[in-house]
């Protein structure tokens, strides 16, 4: 029997209400819309990279991520691509300041060679035949200089005393020659354009081996990131072209051809062959770049038409009238 004051106590009723977060979809469809704005983003980069790369840039970057066994892929990444994984220039800071000036070209060897995705042979033209040509030839003449000028060194004994302000070493636009300055063997007058005998030593030497070539001569004067004064008139840009000129100069007076010389550049210390020491006096250099033959006097394309002057056109007789355009005065 229930107690006689159980009928005076309240009801309790407990409600639970579940709360759903961002209504009845929830949050999950903002992370659907990012990702897929993110894959249609990545799309139309893909497209837009497929439109402004060449057939030549499409194969290399194929060759770059296929392995070189096309059933098992065991090697480090672009093992099996053209440069094999690694970079056209060896270690070093002076590699710094090489510049890419011609596209890679396909290898001398076969007929033919691999161009494009579908892995189809494309014959080797002719242009490209005589530039392969000119290149061996090059590399050869290139061999025998730094081969005359490292004899030349053994041979001389005051030559030899200078033999670490000389660097040589291979770029995609020749054999290039570097004269450097050294700690306590400057080449230069300190902030003048003047030459040592020191460095005229080193520019007849180069002078003697590279006078019998045909292959133009580019000249480039580099400094260090030691600057002039703040309201200075004269900078490293003046001071790395004049040394350049001035090498051109010690060059014409040892017997070099004036045609020979392809260029003369100034680059002040923005290519420093020590780049983690702005101030080491090795980058104050004179770079003596012997160009390809391909680059400063390429073959002429395939079926490309002489071109052809385009007759005077001869004025009309009597006074010039001009057309006067309404509310404007002209004066004769």
């Amino acid at each position: 029997m229930p107690k006689q004051n159980d009928e005076k106590q309240p009801i309790i009723i407990i409600k639970k209400i579940k709360k759903v977060s961002g209504g009845h979809h929830g949050g999950a469809w903002k992370v659907a819309y990012a990702d897929f704005v993110t894959a249609m983003m990545a799309f139309f980069l893909l497209l837009w990279l497929l439109n402004v790369t060449t057939d030549e840039q499409k194969a290399m970057i194929s060759a770059y991520f296929a392995p070189a066994d096309p059933r098992i892929a065991t090697s480090t990444s672009g093992s099996g691509g053209v440069m094999g994984g690694t970079t056209m220039s060896p270690d070093g800071a002076m590699t710094s300041d090489r510049t890419q000036v011609s596209q890679v070209r396909a290898p001398s060897e076969g007929v033919g060679r691999e161009d494009g995705e579908d892995g189809t042979k494309k014959q080797t033209t002719e242009e490209e035949k005589e530039i392969e040509a000119m290149d061996r030839v090059d590399d050869k003449a290139f061999d025998k200089v730094e081969e005359e000028i490292k004899k030349a060194i053994e041979a001389q004994p005051e030559l030899k005393a200078l033999e670490q302000n000389l660097l040589m070493d291979m770029t995609p636009e020749g054999l290039r020659i570097q004269i450097v300055d050294q700690e306590g063997k400057p080449m230069f007058e300190t902030g003048s354009a003047k030459p040592l005998p020191a460095a005229q030593k080193l520019f007849n030497l180069v002078n003697s081996v590279v006078k019998p070539l045909p292959n133009k001569i580019s000249l480039r004067g580099h400094t260090d990131s030691v600057p002039y004064g703040k309201d200075a008139m004269y900078t490293n840009w003046e001071l790395s072209s004049d040394r350049a000129n001035a090498a051109r100069r010690v060059l014409l007076a040892d017997g070099l051809a004036a045609d020979r010389v392809e260029n003369v550049q100034g680059k002040a210390d923005r290519e420093a062959l020590v780049p983690n020491d702005p101030t080491n006096a090795r980058n104050r250099r004179i770079s003596v770049i012997l160009m390809k033959q391909s680059i400063t006097n390429p073959p002429k394309k395939e079926g490309a038409a002489p071109a052809v002057k385009k007759p005077p056109v001869k004025k009309p007789d009597g006074p010039t009238i001009r057309q006067q355009d309404p509310g404007v005065i002209y004066f004769p």
